[in-house]
């Protein structure tokens, strides 16, 4: 069991909130910026890149909203770690953000490429989005 920790990123986004989940949380979506191909069956997803696979477990969503999910590696170990991209409105300026929560290694150089990724990761969802 290897001991992670969790950090948060907020990327704010000039896109509806509606618009934004449809690429958080359906497999269709999620190929257009976050794998190469997702694919999924009931609670599992499925992503692939560049010939590697991996799969997460839905651990919960809210329509609309938020989705969090849990790498089945993670799961076999009994670690509680997961990923979470939720949608946030800021109730005054009605600005979007997609805020992430994840968990890396305990060392500065994962959690800086943790956050690395997801930044280009979130930067290919906005070119997609044309909210760059």
């Amino acid at each position: 069991m290897s001991t992670k920790v969790k950090y948060e990123m907020e990327f704010p986004i000039q896109v509806s909130p509606s618009l934004l989940y449809q690429y958080i949380s359906t497999p269709s979506g999620l190929s257009e910026w976050f794998a190469d191909n997702v694919n999924s069956r009931g609670e599992v997803f499925n992503f692939i890149w560049e010939g590697s696979e991996e799969s997460a477990k839905l651990v919960s969503k809210k329509s609309g909203e938020r989705i969090k999910l849990r790498w089945l590696e993670d799961e076999e170990e009994g670690d509680a770690y997961f990923f979470e991209m939720r949608i946030q409105v800021d109730e005054i300026t009605k600005d979007v953000s997609l805020m992430i929560t994840d968990y890396a290694e305990d060392s500065e150089d994962d959690i800086n490429e943790g956050k690395m990724l997801w930044e280009n990761m979130v930067s290919d969802l906005k070119q997609v989005l044309g909210s760059v």
